[in-house]
């Protein structure tokens, strides 16, 4: 296998998107091709490696109020939310908040508020149901990440900060975003932080995993890999996982920050990829995608390869992974060649795919039994059917990871903007 370019920033990569939608007009209409086990060179299926199926539960949204606190909604990063029958496309816009910075990340949501940093390091809080602007806060100069939020205070990663090249965590007053306390970083970070009973965790481009109290900013463990950690590390049963820039992927003790396995570097199957893709861990599996081309699947306990499905280019996308109703456990993620996947969870066979015509860079999100997705070559939001990939709606708005929702509003990252919008038909919900 050809190996591939060294990866671009995700500010080059939509400059380049830029211009190449400047001289290209997109007509196309995407297709949808439908396959029970398609297999490409490069593939492997190794089905004595565990598999760990749930029951699937049914989409439901109890809380009046509920929040998504972190980047991929839960700390087993499935990207998969729920939702009421009532929270489905089409929608109308409600309001709009617009900025000068690129968007590359979604926003978390707390308390009512959502928490959003642009490229160009402006934290925006901003009530969800009418878009006013509750303050912001100039922390820096880049950043590619998500916040987190929970109990008062929302933690946002720093790329650069001040004239300094270095990075920096922060932590802000959710009430009036007056920080709290802030450490500076000897290296970069756009590792969107995971909160977890006090404790942050993230990756930096040194190769630096921390672990920080969440009240002070102690560092309480440092973990060196190999290459740069720039996913968010992922949380299951105590482990957290993570892939670097070295290709390897790896699973570490939350308490301590002690290895427990590591992948062979180098290229997991000779294509020399990266990991900027975060994991979700489901199933007893830990899937993510590679800048090799393909998507993996590993066992959580022992590291073992359960599958690796290749696709036609860079796969920076993380997966949506949850097990559907009457069409069983499935991952979806999205690859550079403009395609949407639906593969198996347990054999990495693909179940359909769907070309948006563009390409792919964000990562879907499931919100109830609709796979929401952006595509950064034609800028446009997709809503798809889970069990057949038919599109469901579409936007001409969206990027890299479009949605979050609250369960009454949809909260949709396009390109400088964000957007509040609400099924047609619905009353805007008043408190």
């Amino acid at each position: 296998m050809t190996r591939p370019r060294p990866k671009p920033t995700r500010r080059t990569r939509l400059l380049i998107a830029l211009g190449v939608i400047l001289l290209t007009v997109v007509g196309a209409a995407a297709a949808i091709v439908f396959v029970n086990r398609l297999r490409r060179p490069g593939d492997v299926f190794h089905p004595q490696v565990q598999f760990q199926p749930k029951p699937p539960v049914e989409p439901s949204l109890a809380l009046d109020n509920p929040p998504w606190p972190l980047y991929g909604y839960s700390k087993d990063h499935a990207r998969t939310a729920p939702a009421p029958a009532k929270m489905h496309p089409p929608f109308r816009r409600l309001w709009v908040v617009y900025g000068g910075n690129l968007l590359e990340f979604p926003p978390v949501l707390d308390h009512g508020v959502l928490y959003q940093i642009d490229d160009g390091g402006l934290l925006r809080a901003v009530v969800a149901q009418t878009g006013k602007i509750f303050w912001k806060h100039q922390l820096g100069s880049l950043a590619a990440s998500s916040p987190a939020a929970a109990g008062n205070s929302v933690y946002v990663t720093l790329l650069e900060h001040g004239a300094a090249a270095t990075g920096r965590i922060v932590a802000l007053r959710q009430r009036t975003g007056q920080i709290r306390w802030s450490r500076d970083l000897p290296s970069r970070t756009e590792s969107s932080p995971l909160l977890d009973r006090g404790e942050l965790y993230f990756g930096s481009q040194d190769g630096t995993v921390y672990a920080v109290n969440s009240h002070t900013g102690a560092v309480n463990w440092r973990y060196h890999a190999a290459g740069a950690v720039k996913a968010s590390l992922t949380l299951s049963k105590g482990v957290l996982y993570f892939g670097d820039y070295s290709g390897h992927v790896q699973a570490i003790r939350e308490r301590d920050g002690k290895r427990i396995w590591i992948t062979g570097g180098g290229g997991l199957l000779g294509g020399g990829g990266t990991f900027y893709s975060t994991a979700a861990v489901v199933f007893g599996r830990v899937f993510l995608g590679s800048t090799d081309g393909r998507a993996y699947a590993f066992d959580a306990a022992t590291g073992k390869l359960a599958w690796a499905h290749q696709t036609g280019s860079y796969v920076y996308s993380s997966p949506a992974v949850t097990d559907v109703p009457g069409f069983g456990p499935t991952v979806y993620i999205g690859s550079y060649d403009g395609t949407m996947y639906a593969l198996s969870a347990y054999s990495g066979a693909v179940r359909w795919a769907f070309h948006a015509g563009g390409r792919i860079s964000g990562s879907p999100t499931i919100l109830g039994r609709i796979l929401y997705f952006a595509d950064l070559g034609r800028h446009q939001t997709f809503a798809l059917d889970l069990r057949t990939g038919g599109v469901i709606y579409s936007r001409h708005s969206g990027s890299f990871d479009p949605i979050v929702s609250d369960g009454k509003l949809i909260f949709l990252s396009g390109i400088t903007g964000l957007y509040g919008l609400i099924p047609t038909g619905h009353q805007h919900p008043r408190h």
